[in-house]
């Protein structure tokens, strides 16, 4: 996948990230806190975290830190780092541009 794949992503895509960068979590422990952190707004079936799960290590986002059965732990990788902090920062400046008076 290029680039070009994570241009945007989206806001659940976002919040995975999110909840990887506040420690190393097996999928149904991501999906829990994210609920936590949104106060159950933003749900995640299993087939929507799994396929960005598989999506994220493909692509050097996430990295496998153990494997306990059916569980696996991920950590965010440098590369996920930079694209949460680069979506971070087009959010913040799409809520500033809200912000402005019209003229």
């Amino acid at each position: 996948m290029s680039k070009k794949t994570f241009e945007l992503l989206t806001e659940t895509m976002f919040y995975v990230l999110m909840a990887f960068r506040s420690g190393e979590w097996c999928g149904a422990e991501a999906v829990d806190w994210v609920a936590r952190r949104t106060n159950g707004r933003v749900r995640m079936g299993p087939g929507t975290l799994y396929t960005i799960l598989a999506k994220f290590e493909d692509e050097d986002v996430l990295r496998p830190t153990e494997v306990s059965g059916r569980r696996k732990h991920y950590a965010i990788t440098e590369k996920g780092n930079r694209l949460y902090e680069e979506e971070l920062a087009r959010l913040r400046q799409c809520v500033a541009d809200a912000e402005q008076e019209e003229r």
